[in-house]
C-alpha cells in the first residue's frame, strides 16, 4: 500500500508527533512524506519526498499573528496551482496531520483522506469550547485541509475518535527535575518584552525561548535563546515550571513531565482558545493576556505548589490502526 503522511510544518508539535506516527503507519506500507510549512524548528529522523511553503501564519510579537507578514508571504495562486498538480492519485490513502495541499488535492482527486491531528479533534460537540464564537476561526477548522474521517488528539479523551496525545521518545525518556528555573516559550510576543515584564517578579529565574533572536543573551535573572529543539527540551525537563502558550504539544508535554503550567492563548487564534478552554477543566491555569497587570497572577502561580502529572499512555499504535482500519469503509 502507498501512504501519503502530510504534516503541517507551521509550529514544532505536527512534526514532533510525526517522530512516533511515522514508523506506526510504516506497518501498512510504503510511507512518503510532505511537509508544508515554514515555521517549525525541528528536523524529522525521515526523508521527505515533498515539501512547500504551504500556508503559513507568521507570529507577530504582541501575543498574536502578524497579519501583513502572513498576507505577503502567502499566494493564494501559488497555492492553487500546487493543490492541482500535487500527485495525491499516486497514493492509496492520504493521512493528514492539518496540512491544506494534500488535503484538497485528494479531495479533488477522489482519493480517501484521513485527519490524523489536533485540530480535528475539536470538531466534536463533546470537546469544550471558548466563551467566545468566531465564525472565521470555526470556518478554517473545518476547511482548512478537509478530510473524509477524523482521528483526533486532545488533553483527554473527549470522544470515541479522540485519544490522548503522542508524547515523543525524547520526553517519556526524560527524568524530571526541578532545578529552580521556569521555563518559557510564547514565539508571539517580543522576547525583549517579556524580559522586561518576568524581571519584574523577584527572586525567579527564567529561561525565555524566542523566534525573534538569533544569538542568546542574558539580563539579571532572565536568559533569552532562540528557539533550539534539544536545549528547549533539556530546559524543561529540568523546569519548577512551563509558561507557554495554548498550543498542544508543549502544553502536552509539561503535563506529562508533570511540570507546573501556565498558558497565555494567542489573539485570534481561534485553536488556541479551544486549548485554553480544555485546559481550564482540566484544572489549568490560563491568562487572557501578559500585561503588567497580570504580574500577581504569575506570582501567585509561581508560589503555588500544585503540580499534577499527567500519565498519557503510549496511543500512536492505536490512533494509526482506528486511521487506516477507517479509511476505506
Amino acid at each position: 500500500m502507498k501512504i501519503l503522511y502530510a504534516i503541517q510544518g507551521t509550529g514544532n508539535g505536527h512534526l514532533a508527533r510525526a517522530e512516533d506516527v511515522v514508523p506506526a503507519l510504516q506497518q501498512y506500507g510504503d510511507v512518503h512524506l510532505f511537509v508544508s510549512g515554514s515555521q517549525a524548528d525541528i528536523a524529522l529522523p525521515f526523508p521527505v519526498k515533498y515539501r512547500s511553503a504551504g500556508l503559513s501564519f507568521y507570529f507577530g510579537k504582541n501575543g498574536g499573528i502578524d497579519i501583513v507578514k502572513t498576507f505577503l508571504k502567502n499566494s493564494s495562486k501559488r497555492i492553487w496551482q500546487e493543490i492541482k498538480s500535487f500527485p495525491a492519485e499516486r497514493y492509496d490513502v492520504v493521512i493528514n496531520d492539518f496540512e491544506p495541499i494534500s488535503a484538497w488535492a485528494a479531495r479533488n482527486k477522489h482519493v480517501p483522506c484521513v485527519a490524523l491531528s489536533h485540530q480535528c479533534a475539536l470538531l466534536s460537540k463533546n470537546v469544550p469550547r471558548p466563551q467566545h464564537f468566531d465564525p472565521v476561526g470555526e470556518w478554517l477548522l473545518h476547511h482548512y485541509a478537509p478530510a473524509m474521517k477524523h482521528v483526533g488528539f486532545h488533553f483527554a479523551s473527549f470522544d470515541r475518535n479522540i485519544f490522548t496525545p503522542v508524547i515523543r521518545a525524547s520526553i517519556r525518556q526524560a527524568e524530571p527535575k526541578a532545578a529552580g528555573h521556569y521555563t518559557v516559550y510564547l514565539p508571539a510576543y517580543d522576547d525583549r518584552k517579556l524580559v522586561v515584564l518576568l524581571s519584574k517578579i523577584p527572586l525567579v529565574k527564567w529561561h525565555v525561548f524566542s523566534k525573534h533572536t538569533r544569538k542568546p543573551y542574558h539580563l539579571g535573572r532572565v536568559s533569552v535563546y532562540p528557539v533550539n529543539n534539544q536545549e528547549f527540551v533539556a530546559s524543561m525537563v529540568s523546569a519548577s515550571g512551563v509558561l507557554c502558550g495554548a498550543g498542544f504539544e508543549t502544553p502536552a508535554e509539561a503535563l506529562y513531565l508533570g511540570k507546573k503550567l501556565l498558558v497565555v492563548p494567542m489573539k485570534a487564534q481561534y485553536e488556541q482558545h479551544y486549548n485554553a478552554a480544555a485546559l481550564q477543566v482540566l484544572g489549568i491555569s490560563v491568562l487572557k493576556n501578559l500585561k503588567k497587570k497580570q504580574l500577581p497572577v504569575i506570582q501567585q502561580w509561581i508560589e503555588s505548589g500544585t503540580t499534577k502529572r499527567f500519565e498519557f499512555s503510549r496511543i500512536t499504535h492505536e490512533a494509526v490502526n482506528m486511521a487506516m482500519n477507517i479509511a476505506f469503509l
